[in-house]
């Protein structure tokens, strides 16, 4: 009965309470159990490195001689309209690069500890959006189209392929204090069942509201539950299939399982003070603390079993990789804010061997351009920039595509944002395009009607 009721979600709670894992409910009726993949998977989860604003590609990834060459002069190729159209001079890097690791690929002074791991990174060059604008572009990279509405890739990511742990969401936004322009719309369902939207875990204690049990036992608590189980259910009955009365069901199931859940995953007591430090959480600087905590409880949900894992970059003390000016400063405090905890995080999966099984994605909705803005800014590039990949099925070492000689267009191997999910619902075990949902009279999908696995970056 409780298998059949409401969806099965009676029979989750029962199983939880009883720790009885005979009485897990039917597969075919819990939105959250594990589904079979298109073939072999070769990542589990998904960590989602936000980085909010648009790192500047050539002060990073891509070093272009030619900017030295050309510093303060007058920009010698055709300029596209920017964001402000501010357009200055050609601005050479104010960071040196060098080559790193057996692949001997180039990174730039700003980050020093990821730079020793790009013998683990597939450094994609030549990536482009269709969007200069940050709320569209963070629109299309979350959710593969330039307006609100649509399901993010991590409602995505849950949808087709379940989770592994049902004691928590299948999809965790990280929230370092900077939520992304656009707003909690970049997390959404949209047309997907609602029980599949992301689930915001706040830099504080606790990490989500109201998570602490309010009524005075477990049985008063349960004794609600069912009431408004009840309740839903009569209402079920009458409407039949209903999205918002089902994914709530689901939900305050969700909520009473993470109660237990939330406060032993962001307990960080039982790990030592060496991995703490490792992860840049005794660091002198505020946001280094903030990046350095998100990356240590990512790990801490990989290892639970959660599928999408999504980190945004801090509040305070600097601002979003998004320097219109003062480049130097904003981008030296937005990389300090990232480099270690990302490079602990990298390797602690690797010693714990969980890299092959997950993927890491380090990108921002766009890159920047080549000239300044201003004097000492650099404006929205859509036309050209870099990401990278690491672990789960991801080839290291690599270089994928290239821009031109001053890095603003990408002139090899264009990747477009339809084939970055593409090859991160590939490297999952989904075909892009065969996960579909009905919607509106046609089979939707996250990549619409574009996207290509990228081949090259896989093992």
């Amino acid at each position: 009965m409780l298998t059949k009721c409401a969806t099965g979600f009676g029979a989750v709670a029962l199983a939880g309470l009883l720790n009885d894992a005979q009485a897990a409910p039917d597969r075919s009726t819990n939105p959250f159990a594990p589904k079979e993949t298109h073939f072999d998977a070769k990542a589990r989860s998904v960590i989602f490195l936000y980085m909010d604003g648009g790192v500047s590609q050539v002060d990073s990834f891509d070093p272009k001689p030619r900017l030295d060459e050309q510093d303060g002069k007058p920009f010698p190729v055709k300029t596209e309209p920017t964001q402000f159209n501010n357009i200055g001079n050609t601005l050479a890097s104010p960071w040196k690069f060098q080559q790193y690791g057996e692949s001997g690929i180039p990174v730039s002074d700003l980050f020093p500890h990821v730079a020793k791991h790009v013998d683990d990174l597939a450094v994609i060059r030549s990536m482009v959006s269709n969007f200069p604008e940050h709320t569209n572009a963070n629109y299309f990279l979350h959710t593969g189209h330039g307006q609100q509405g649509r399901p993010s890739m991590g409602a995505w990511f849950g949808y087709g392929l379940g989770t592994e742990c049902q004691d928590l969401p299948h999809y965790v936004i990280l929230n370092g204090g900077l939520i992304p322009p656009g707003g909690l719309d970049n997390f959404g369902s949209g047309f997907l069942p609602a029980s599949y939207q992301g689930s915001v875990f706040a830099n504080s204690n606790p990490p989500v509201a109201d998570i602490k049990r309010r009524e005075a036992s477990d049985a008063l608590q349960r004794r609600k539950l069912d009431l408004i189980r009840t309740l839903d259910q009569k209402t079920l009955e009458r409407y039949q299939h209903n999205d918002q009365i089902e994914s709530a069901i689901a939900n305050y199931e969700l909520a009473a399982r993470m109660q237990m859940a939330v406060p032993e995953l962001t307990n960080l007591q039982n790990e030592t003070q060496e991995t703490q430090s490792a992860y840049g959480m005794h660091d002198e600087f505020k946001n280094t603390q903030t990046f350095g905590r998100q990356c240590l409880i990512a790990r801490r949900l990989v290892e639970r079993g959660v599928r999408f894992i999504q980190l945004t970059c801090p509040g305070g003390n600097g601002d979003r990789w998004d320097q219109h000016s003062n480049l130097k400063d904003g981008h030296t405090k937005n990389a300090k804010s990232v480099d270690q905890p990302i490079a602990a995080l990298l390797a602690d999966l690797k010693e714990r061997g969980l890299l092959d099984s997950t993927l890491v994605v380090f990108t921002g909705e766009f890159g920047r351009t080549p000239f300044a803005q201003g004097k000492d800014g650099r404006d929205h590039n859509q036309y050209g920039f870099s990401l990278w990949l690491a672990g789960g099925g991801v080839k290291g070492g690599t270089v994928y595509g290239a821009t031109d000689e001053f890095g603003y267009k990408a002139v090899e191997n264009k990747v477009e944002i339809h084939d970055l999910h593409a090859t991160m619902l590939h490297l999952c075990g989904v075909d892009h395009e065969r996960q579909t949902y009905r919607f509106s009279g046609r089979d939707m999908r996250l990549t619409d009607v574009h996207g290509h696995v990228v081949k090259d970056v896989l093992a």
